[in-house]
């Protein structure tokens, strides 16, 4: 079985149970995946952190189960930046006026990042623009914490 993490155009989240990766493609394709919430039939896959396990080289030591965890979770999030990076357009410190003027429709539907105050990210939320934070930056390699 393969659990997907799943979202309507409503943006509300659930999880889909599937026997292959191809079931979720025929199923959705004819409107057989519906929202628990809405019952939207537009749903689509979300970003998830692959649950797999890796070999370690001869004489290392095995990463505790939590540390293996934080590891993949790391690595996810910072694959989530990159592909926000690479694919959205930055917007500085425009991000709440551009995300509220995509939201009302006076501006191009794309998807964007930049920066905004606590007090712009709290009046978009109670406005009902979706946002969500970016992942931090993953550390450099270099520099010891």
């Amino acid at each position: 079985m393969i659990r997907y993490a799943l979202a309507c155009d409503q943006h509300h989240e659930f999880e889909g149970w599937f026997a292959a990766s191809s079931d979720f493609d025929e199923q959705s394709g004819r409107g057989l995946i519906t929202c628990p919430v809405c019952a939207s039939t537009m749903i689509r896959k979300q970003i998830m952190a692959p649950a797999v396990t890796g070999a370690t080289k001869r004489g290392e030591a095995a990463p505790s189960a939590d540390g293996a965890k934080r590891a993949m979770m790391m690595e996810a999030m910072a694959r989530v930046r990159a592909h926000v990076e690479e694919s959205f357009d930055y917007v500085g410190d425009a991000f709440a006026r551009e995300a509220r003027a995509i939201h009302e429709g006076k501006s191009e539907e794309r998807g964007i990042y930049g920066e905004a105050t606590v007090a712009e990210v709290k009046g978009l939320v109670e406005d009902g623009v979706p946002v969500a934070q970016l992942p931090p930056a993953p550390p450099k390699k270099n520099v010891v914490n």
